[in-house]
């Protein structure tokens, strides 16, 4: 079993949405039809596979954990899309997959072997296509308060080595340039989409499951007292039982 199959119904529901309004953006700004092919590495619960099949004639998903492959067949078949789906990782996918003009990665890249990834992108991306990093979280410039605190909890329950590990899981991201030195790809333009909407406390809370650094696999029998932590950090900024938060859809283009 896989790291993350502890968390993969949580994930589907709780991480931060990707917006519609982010999926036109990004498919207006790359000029996409249904003449183009995506392809979603680390697909996970299907956040973002299903966005974009509304913009593309042929949409595969990729994740080595079976139970993000379920989760991502029930997103699509709930919106009404086709969506292959492939249990695997991006190093060991054969070449009789062909191309395509979207390689699509969200918050997966740190999970991958850097050279054997440079050297299957390299195959698995049209001639003029492009690869679309993406992320969407809670805004860190003040605009969600409660959010520090939030992650202090966090990082006060989650084992020393999973939080540091989790730290460079978002140092990968942050720095695109020296994941893709020394390949044919370069970062170009970023796609950024700010949008807002009420979650609730519990859900809000229930988040902090889908993390590695604190899943209940991370956590065992400590997992009910962080939760009980968050939700009494949280409770001041609710209303109602429920909070406001500002998210951030990015997409970073890489291409050639």
């Amino acid at each position: 079993m896989g790291r993350f199959a502890s968390t993969a119904s949580l994930y589907e529901h709780l991480r931060p949405p990707y917006p519609g309004e982010f999926f036109r953006s990004v498919a207006e700004k790359l000029d996409l039809s249904e003449r183009s092919g995506l392809i979603d590495l680390g697909t996970g619960p299907g956040l973002l596979a299903p966005g974009f099949a509304p913009y593309v004639g042929r949409i595969v998903g990729v994740d080595p954990e079976p139970a993000m492959l379920d989760a991502a067949r029930r997103a699509a078949a709930s919106a009404g899309h086709a969506l292959t789906l492939i249990e695997g990782r991006v190093e060991t996918l054969g070449p009789d997959i062909g191309s395509f003009d979207v390689v699509t990665i969200g918050r997966a890249l740190h999970w991958m072997d850097r050279e054997p990834t440079l050297a299957r992108l390299d195959r698995l991306v049209a001639r003029d296509g492009a690869i679309l990093i993406c992320a969407s979280f809670s805004a860190t410039d003040g605009g969600n308060p409660w959010l520090d605190g939030y992650n202090e909890v966090r990082r006060r329950w989650s084992p020393a080595k999973l939080w540091e590990e989790a730290g460079r899981g978002t140092r990968t991201h942050r720095d695109l340039p020296a994941f893709f030195r020394g390949s044919a790809f370069r970062p170009t333009e970023l796609v950024t989409v700010e949008t807002s909407h009420a979650v609730s406390l519990e859900d809000l809370t229930r988040r902090t499951l889908t993390y590695s650094s604190s899943s209940p696999e991370a956590l065992g029998e400590n997992a009910e007292a962080m939760l009980r932590n968050v939700r009494e950090h949280l409770a001041p900024f609710s209303r109602d039982g429920v909070i406001a938060e500002t998210i951030i859809s990015t997409a970073q283009i890489v291409k050639r």
